[in-house]
């Protein structure tokens, strides 16, 4: 069964491209922005021109596409364009008001969860806007990445629609990261390597450089959106498969399936970058890139355990042992690694894979209005 988890980089990676002509006057001094001065009589455009890092093309010019798989990420997150308001509440609240509805444990989980990822989502988009668009030189998964940061500005507002739903208090709860350990210590984690490439000083051009910023790259994309929100992921969707607080679940839903095809994008960049800077992927590199993801897997397993101290919903903190070191894997495998824990073959969660099934994308939206067009809205008054 192929999962949007499962699943590695959507389309084979381009071939390494042809060797580039001789850099305008306006990119001489290295990698374009799409903020050059104009060049009257310049030259059009060519395929071989493009590269993931140190292109010097034209980056204002969307096509011709190189990498189509970027595009085709781009046109399927639009296609599954979603809104928080749209899912009813109603059911989520009645529960989380009523005195015997959830146990202190469950309350617990469900705002524990919230409080990392109100802040997850936005330490990524401020990643993304803020370091990643500017080192990233080909318009088509610059384009994408406008989609993604736009998505992640949607997931921040499902957590702050939630929280007034169900009237929590927003202030304990977006302000958990710095009051609350192991969310803490998740969102410290990554700020240092989205600081890195938004140093005004930090241009890529150099083995050194162009190892920062895949080592970044491998941060965020593996590791902050591929294994930090998977406990959380796994515990508000096991709610939903009780019946309770389904809005909220389905919320999440929405949100993984979001979450996982960002992370597929930068696996895809990440692998497309090894292909055209083979030089990059040292073993020294490599073993950095596995000591960051061994890292981050126990800062999650121990998140696991911070928030369920008891089993509830069917789960124990040990399950989470096993989870985390089969998504470990699975992400060491996507980008070409060697697993971190050999002995960690079996997912004990398989339901995840059914609910991010690649066969399932079509009916996703089986529970909204068929006839939803993002368009639907406007008014022409």
């Amino acid at each position: 069964m192929l999962t949007w988890d499962d699943a590695p980089a959507t389309a084979t990676p381009s071939a390494p491209a042809a060797k580039m002509p001789p850099p305008s006057s306006h990119a001489a001094h290295g990698a374009a922005t799409g903020l050059e001065n104009l060049e009257m009589g310049a030259s059009r455009i060519r395929v071989d021109d493009k590269k993931i890092i140190n292109c010097r093309a034209d980056l204002n010019q969307l096509v011709p596409f190189k990498y189509k798989w970027a595009w085709e990420k781009y046109l399927d997150a639009c296609n599954n364009h979603w809104m928080p308001q749209e899912i009813g509440m109603s059911a989520d609240i009645a529960l989380w008001q009523d005195p015997k509805g959830l146990t202190d444990d469950e309350r617990a989980i469900i705002k524990r969860s919230l409080g990392f990822f109100s802040t997850a989502d936005s330490l990524v988009a401020n990643n993304l806007v803020l370091a990643v668009y500017k080192h990233i030189t080909n318009p088509e998964c610059r384009q994408y990445i406008l989609r993604q940061a736009f998505e992640e500005a949607i997931h921040t507002h499902a957590y702050q629609y939630i929280i007034e739903s169900l009237g929590l208090d927003e202030a304990e709860v977006f302000n958990m990261y710095r009051e609350v350990p192991s969310i803490h210590d998740k969102a410290a984690w990554s700020l240092p390597y989205t600081q890195s490439l938004a140093d005004e000083s930090f241009h890529t051009g150099t083995i050194e450089a162009d190892q920062r910023l895949l080592r970044d790259m491998i941060a965020f994309y593996v590791v902050f959106e591929g294994i930090f929100f998977y406990v959380g992921f796994v515990q508000l969707l096991s709610f939903g498969r009780r019946n309770k607080m389904t809005g909220t679940s389905e919320q999440i839903q929405y949100i993984m399936r979001d979450e996982a095809m960002h992370m597929n994008f930068g696996i895809d960049v990440i692998n497309q970058i090894k292909i055209e800077n083979p030089h990059l992927w040292t073993p020294e590199f490599q073993q950095q890139a596995l000591d960051m993801i061994k890292e981050a897997t126990e800062l999650e397993i121990r998140y696991a355990h911070d928030t369920m101290p008891r089993g509830v919903l069917g789960l124990n903190a040990g399950m989470f042992n096993d989870y985390m070191k089969y998504i470990a894997n699975r992400r060491c495998a996507q980008i070409g690694l060697k697993a971190l824990y050999p002995a960690a073959t079996e997912n004990p969660f398989p339901w995840m894979s059914e609910v991010l099934d690649l066969k399932k994308e079509k009916n996703f939206f089986e529970t909204r209005v068929t006839e939803y067009q993002t368009g639907g809205a406007l008014s022409w008054d």
